[in-house]
């Protein structure tokens, strides 16, 4: 028997749902409310892949194959470092009589919810993939629940672009809600030339806001400069609290976190204006680390958790692809160099 949640599938330990479960059933048959998806391509989320490369010091072979090890063990892809996991496109092969979700066989689809609870296998041994980006082509099957959340890929969208939009479709999304809760509000993207921050700060603006960024280096700010995205960009360590609060030079009333790496969530709270929001959109974040840093420093903000899902959400950051030019670009030019 199956449920619209998956629990069927759960293998170990008993009681949880699938995102918790340590491994999961990833047989390739179906229950009547399932749909069986052929895999094309795997998309790895940012924190995770950026810690099997620094782990394998970007030994292509040697993250191919823990990638793979994974896979094999958990019945998923959920990187038991970082708890965190990616999406996937591929073709539905299947739906059962009862699957609530809006697909037929041989359409084009994105899941949209996380690989560390979608049931996945690997048969072609990641034959395809060098292991040196985030996208992964694969071949084999991924199983989506009554509850999963899945969208057919627009036409006029290649599927490797589609796929990096829909990886990181929560944030603009939510973005979009938070900064029209505010009357001309500044908000501050920490990871601004990044895919999630450069669809958030497009987000901000088209919703009034006047948008600062924060970014690495002298080489992502000059990319995303010429995007015209930001209003001011700031090069700082987002992990340095007191230099990325200083680099920025003002509070936000909105502070976004899309940085890939740990330790950023101090900066952000520093940065943000009493009264204001900071939203967390990174696999890195230590939300222990978020609640005591806000009570240490006294700070009255409001902090979000940014879970992937806001009702429209992959509509809305495709819209904002096709509507902006310069976010097209950041992506464009990002899978070039993967």
């Amino acid at each position: 028997m199956t449920d619209s949640t998956g629990l069927s599938r759960v293998l170990e330990p008993a009681g949880v749902l699938p995102q918790a479960a340590w491994r999961l059933d990833a047989s390739p048959e179906i229950g009547p409310d399932e749909v069986r998806i052929r895999v094309r391509r795997l998309n790895l989320d940012a924190a995770s892949y950026r810690q099997l490369s620094q782990k394998h010091g970007g030994d292509g072979a040697a993250i191919r194959a823990e990638v793979l090890g994974i896979v094999a063990t958990r019945g998923k892809m959920h990187n038991p470092v970082t708890g965190s996991g990616g999406m996937l496109i591929g073709v539905v092969d299947e739906v059962g009589p009862r699957s609530p979700l809006p697909v037929e066989p041989g359409d084009a689809v994105a899941t949209l919810v996380s690989l560390t609870l979608t049931p996945l296998r690997i048969t072609d041994g990641l034959a395809g993939w060098d292991g040196l980006s985030e996208q992964v082509p694969a071949e084999g099957t991924a199983i989506l629940f009554g509850r999963s959340i899945v969208g057919v890929l627009p036409d006029d969208l290649a599927p490797e672009l589609a796929l990096a939009v829909y990886d990181v479709c929560g944030a603009p999304a939510l973005v979009d809600r938070v900064v029209r809760g505010y009357r001309s509000p500044t908000v501050a993207v920490f990871g601004g030339a990044g895919k999630s921050g450069s669809l958030s700060l497009a987000a901000a603006r088209r919703a009034g806001a006047r948008t600062l960024a924060v970014v690495v280096s002298d080489a992502e700010r000059d990319a995303l400069a010429a995007t015209g995205l930001a209003d001011r960009i700031a090069v700082a360590d987002a992990r340095d609290a007191v230099a990325v609060a200083a680099a920025l030079g003002e509070a936000a009333d909105v502070t976004v976190v899309c940085v890939d790496v740990p330790g950023c969530e101090h900066g952000a709270i520093l940065s943000t204006a009493p009264g204001g929001t900071v939203i967390f959109f990174s696999m890195a974040t230590s939300f222990a680390a978020a609640a005591l840093g806000a009570e240490g420093l006294a700070a009255d903000v409001t902090m979000l958790v940014g879970n992937g899902y806001v009702p429209g959400h992959a509509e809305f950051a495709v819209g904002l692809l096709r509507e902006t030019p310069a976010v097209r670009a950041l992506f464009e030019a990002r899978l070039a160099a993967d």
